[in-house]
């Protein structure tokens, strides 16, 4: 990954959250330095696998959808799958949830602790067509990053 802005992101992720051994204090921290960096994005925050559903973690943003089923929406597919989706246009995706009407496209990157799935991280823009595959590939390489700390440094 040759991103300098990811790579910088990385960086501070990690400088933020490498003393701290609470997942979910992290992913709020995540959550919130992702926002305050990254351009046009309306929505950027984790669901949590559990039993058969995604539901709701740190995030920023409006409020958003609580549980949503494995397998339904952008989330749902991604962690069914265990593969990262970028979708361009959201309404053109079968089955995507509306939680927000003004997102347009979506960035859904799973992540595992333990070594098992434990959830996702999605990110939504207002504008169709944001992501790219740098930006896939930058916030791929942040969470797999973020991933072996909060392996090594968490009770997950």
């Amino acid at each position: 990954m040759e991103d300098k802005q990811y790579l910088l992101l990385t960086k501070q992720a990690i400088g933020l959250i490498e003393n701290e051994p609470d997942v979910i204090a992290n992913l709020a921290n995540l959550s919130a330095l992702i926002s305050m960096n990254i351009e046009r994005l309306n929505w950027v925050g984790f669901y949590f696998l559990k039993d058969n559903e995604l539901v709701l973690g740190p995030f920023q943003g409006k409020p958003a959808c609580v549980r949503i089923p494995v397998g339904r929406g952008v989330c749902g597919t991604a962690i069914a799958t265990s593969r990262t989706l970028r979708v361009e246009d959201v309404h053109a995706f079968e089955g995507h949830i509306a939680c927000d009407c003004e997102s347009r496209s979506e960035l859904v990157i799973p992540f595992y602790l333990n070594g098992k799935p434990a959830g996702v991280l999605d990110l939504d823009s207002p504008v169709k067509g944001r992501f790219s595959e740098s930006d896939e590939l930058g916030f791929t390489h942040l969470i797999r990053e973020t991933e072996k700390l909060l392996n090594s440094q968490s009770n997950v």
